[in-house]
């Protein structure tokens, strides 16, 4: 008899989905797309798509089939940032604004590692703070998202979740380790 390896667990992160009334997808219709691919134990995490899922596919894999039915869905391509537990732990670890209010300050997930010139070219940045990670960068609004007018334009293309929410993602995703 041969154990079969326990299937990956991975954190999806979709851009620009039910934020300012852009990319409308219900979570249970995200839920079932999903499901539909294979994927196992999904659980979506509030409304501005987050969903966590097992799959025994690389994460590249599971990435490509998602983008690929969320156009399907939508009829536009909708960008999915793919982490694991370890990837979200590291990042909560490393960032240089624990100090700092979890709800101002932000990770916004890229494709690839952003280099010093990402910080060079921000506009309207007053006392907010930035810093590179691996994948990501990690933004401090002094002030609140709200009232800044910080421009990042390597942003453009990615995905930001303030610390409340990849605490939380990291969480559920860690109950599945002790099942």
């Amino acid at each position: 008899m041969t154990n079969k390896p326990k299937p990956s667990t991975y954190i999806a992160l979709l851009r620009a989905v039910n934020v300012g009334g852009t990319g409308k997808l219900p979570m249970k219709d995200l839920t079932a797309m999903c499901e539909s691919l294979g994927f196992g134990e999904v659980q979506t995490y509030i409304a501005s798509g987050n969903v966590i899922f097992s799959s025994d596919q690389p994460a590249a894999t599971c990435r490509a089939l998602l983008e690929a039915e969320l156009h399907h869905y939508a009829g536009k391509a909708i960008t999915v940032f793919l982490r694991t537990p370890d990837e979200l732990a590291a990042i909560l670890d490393a960032n240089p604004y624990s100090d700092k209010a979890p709800n101002r300050t932000v990770t916004i997930f890229l494709d690839a590692a952003p280099d010093a010139s990402v910080i060079a070219s921000a506009k309207g940045r007053k006392e907010e703070e930035i810093a590179l990670g691996s994948q990501h960068l990690y933004v401090y609004y002094g002030e609140g998202m709200a009232s800044s007018k910080l421009v990042i334009p390597a942003a453009s293309h990615g995905s930001a979740r303030n610390m409340n929410t990849i605490a939380k993602l990291l969480l559920l995703a860690e109950k599945r380790r002790l099942r």
